[in-house]
């Protein structure tokens, strides 16, 4: 199994409208780390931005004209990815894994338009893991109550560490963590269920 895990910071919510400015992957193939690397991207258009974003991860509006050019980011993404995925074969696909998942994806699917490449579907399936959607299951069983869903209280409840917050990579390294606890949590249940 080819997996994914992703996280973005971004001048803003809408993915549309706003840009990546750090981009974080973990390339795992069946269990085995693959690669793993964060860019710092100068935002496509830097005078797009919601403060509010800016301010969630501690970034000036000077840096968003810093970093590698998207570009060169995305030549960089597609090169190494094409070393992994056959791009032609629907099968061989990344599985995409995060925390609030789809809002990275989003980003990142609108990164490669922006970048006018239209076949990010080439590398990833739409089949997303997501841990934020694994804690609500077990909020939804009654097995979890926190006073919020954010990624650092729920590292804190599993005992996952997570230092750094908000920026890319150390995010997910300890969201990468929390998905393979969630599993044997969820894996426990349906290897009960199936016997």
């Amino acid at each position: 199994m080819k997996v994914c895990y992703l996280d973005v910071e971004t001048t803003g919510i809408d993915a549309a409208k706003y840009d990546i400015i750090q981009l974080a992957m973990i390339l795992e193939i069946d269990g085995k780390v693959e690669k793993t690397f964060c860019f710092d991207i100068k935002a496509v258009d830097p005078t797009v931005y919601d403060r509010r974003a800016l301010n969630v991860h501690n970034t000036s509006v000077e840096a968003l004209s810093e970093g590698y050019e998207p570009l060169d980011v995305h030549k960089s993404l597609v090169t190494l990815l094409d070393k992994y995925v056959d791009r032609y074969n629907k099968a061989d696909k990344f599985f995409l894994a995060g925390y609030n998942t789809r809002f990275d994806a989003e980003h990142l699917s609108n990164f490669f338009r922006k970048c006018d490449d239209k076949y990010y579907g080439s590398y990833f399936n739409w089949q997303l893991v997501d841990g934020m959607s694994m804690v609500y299951n077990l909020v939804y069983m009654g097995a979890l109550s926190l006073p919020n869903y954010q990624l650092g209280t729920v590292c804190e409840h599993f005992g996952v560490p997570l230092k750094d917050k908000h920026n890319a990579l150390a995010d997910l390294k300890a969201t990468k963590l929390l998905i393979h606890k969630l599993t044997d949590i969820f894996k426990i249940g349906v290897d009960h269920y199936g016997k």
